[in-house]
């Protein structure tokens, strides 16, 4: 299945959770747009006052014809294990199979936001898709049945995602973790990291825009400190929404050439696919910025 799912979604998608804060007509030509470039796949964020993540997935499913929608991810505290299996077959069955399901454990805060006790987040994990392989289904079935990912950054995780699915979807990663990742996972599973972008030459401004769209948010949780603590990183790049050290860590600036370098390094690293985020400058969807890598990441 690994191979399969490897070669549908090709080497290079899209990971985008602007388009869940603009009206669904935008939306739809968004998404129809990253297929028309060549993107082989369109990952879906999922947040406690954002669009659901099945019913999202479905609206863009609707709107194009080839991609491969994901939910990068689909927050297990959200709906329960039933839900969860039903939606994906139901999205899978209908599509032809364009429906790739990444399931999430999240952060404390959101979870709690929603009226959760966050805690054991890998028992939780792990009782969850036990609860997906119980959950009796009794409408039509996609061939194949859709696969299942899982939003891993630490060993625990990893392992999981390696011995349970069809692999991982890591976020807010470097090519360093990309490494480390596919050690773990071995060569079978699928590896699929998020790597945010952007067109941005000056050092000054791509890093503080890098903070304002991006680390800032993130460092704020500690899953993502944690894992970076284990890459090397520590309090002092954690301050001030992330030392400059970090912030060229996490996001690839610079020309297209940069970014090429950057993605390529995951894949030396032993990605299959690297789902690129656009941090827009303007708050918009970075769609000018999509146009200009295609030609440069999709054949590369």
């Amino acid at each position: 299945m690994q191979d399969t799912l490897a070669a549908r979604i090709g080497r290079v998608g899209v990971w985008h959770g602007g388009l869940g804060s603009v009206p669904a007509a935008i939306e739809r030509r968004a998404a129809a747009e990253i297929e028309r470039l060549g993107y082989g796949a369109l990952w879906l964020g999922e947040g406690p006052a954002a669009k659901e993540a099945f019913s999202h997935a479905g609206l863009l499913l609707a709107a194009t014809e080839r991609i491969t929608l994901a939910t990068g991810i689909a927050n297990i505290w959200a709906r329960d294990a039933a839900a969860a299996n039903g939606a994906a077959h139901t999205l899978a069955e209908a599509y032809d199979g364009r429906f790739l399901l990444g399931l999430g454990a999240s952060h404390a805060p959101i979870v709690n936001l929603r009226g959760h006790a966050y805690a054991k987040p890998f028992a939780a994990m792990r009782e969850y898709l036990d609860a997906m392989d119980a959950a009796p289904y009794e409408g039509p079935v996609a061939d194949p049945a859709p696969a299942r990912v899982l939003a891993a950054l630490g060993p625990k995780m990893l392992e999981l995602a390696r011995d349970r699915t069809a692999g991982a979807h890591p976020y807010f990663v470097t090519p360093e973790h990309t490494a480390r990742a596919r050690e773990i996972l071995g060569t079978g599973p699928l590896l699929a990291p998020e790597q945010a972008v952007l067109l941005e030459s000056d050092p000054a401004t791509a890093r503080s825009l890098a903070r304002e769209h991006h680390t800032r948010f993130y460092l704020e949780l500690p899953n993502y400190t944690g894992n970076l603590r284990r890459l090397g990183f520590g309090d002092e790049d954690f301050a001030g929404g992330g030392s400059d050290r970090l912030v060229d860590a996490i996001v690839a600036w610079g020309d297209v050439d940069a970014v090429r370098r950057r993605v390529q390094e995951h894949h030396d690293a032993g990605a299959d696919h690297v789902a690129i985020q656009p941090l827009a400058t303007d708050r918009g969807l970075g769609i000018d910025q999509l146009r200009e890598l295609a030609p440069v990441l999709i054949n590369a």
